[in-house]
C-alpha cells in the first residue's frame, strides 16, 4: 500500500493542491497582497499558492504528527538578505499558516488539540488517496 510518505513530496503537494482547490476551500481574500513572511521581498505570485500551502500544511501535520503555528513558521521560514550585512535567518508568517490551519480544521482534515493540531482519520485517508493516485 502506498502512503504520503512513499511519494515524492513535490508531486503529493501539487496533487493535493489541486483536489483542496476542487473542493471549493475559501480563499481568503488577503493572501494575494501579503508576503509569506519577513525574509520575502514580495508577494507570491503563483495563483493558487494558497492550495500549495494548505497542502504543504496536511504534509507536515502527516509527517509530524501533533504539530503547531510555531513549529510551521519556522518550517517555512528563510534567509533575509539584508544588504551588505550578514544574513539571518527569519521566520515564516504566522497568519496565513494559522488560516490555512483553521480552514483545515472546518473541512474535518486536521483537529485542534489542547497543544496544536493533528491530522485526522479523514485527512490521513484522505493524503493516502491523493499519494496511491500519484505514485
Amino acid at each position: 500500500m502506498v502512503t504520503a510518505l512513499d511519494v515524492e513530496a513535490n508531486k503529493l503537494i501539487e496533487k493535493t493542491a489541486h483536489k483542496l482547490k476542487d473542493m471549493k476551500l475559501e480563499k481568503p481574500e488577503f493572501v494575494s497582497f501579503v508576503k509569506s513572511g519577513a525574509h520575502a521581498e514580495r508577494p507570491p505570485e503563483n495563483a493558487d499558492f494558497w492550495y500549495f500551502r494548505c497542502a504543504s500544511v496536511l504534509r507536515q501535520a502527516y509527517i509530524r504528527g501533533n504539530i503547531g503555528v510555531n513549529k510551521l513558521r519556522t518550517h517555512y521560514g528563510g534567509r533575509k538578505n539584508r544588504g551588505v550585512r550578514p544574513q539571518h535567518n527569519k521566520k515564516a508568517g504566522g497568519k496565513i499558516i494559522r488560516k490555512a490551519m483553521q480552514l483545515l480544521e472546518k473541512a474535518g482534515l486536521l483537529s485542534k488539540q489542547k497543544v496544536g493540531r493533528t491530522l485526522t482519520a479523514k485527512g490521513r485517508k484522505f493524503l493516502d488517496g491523493v499519494a496511491k493516485e500519484t505514485g
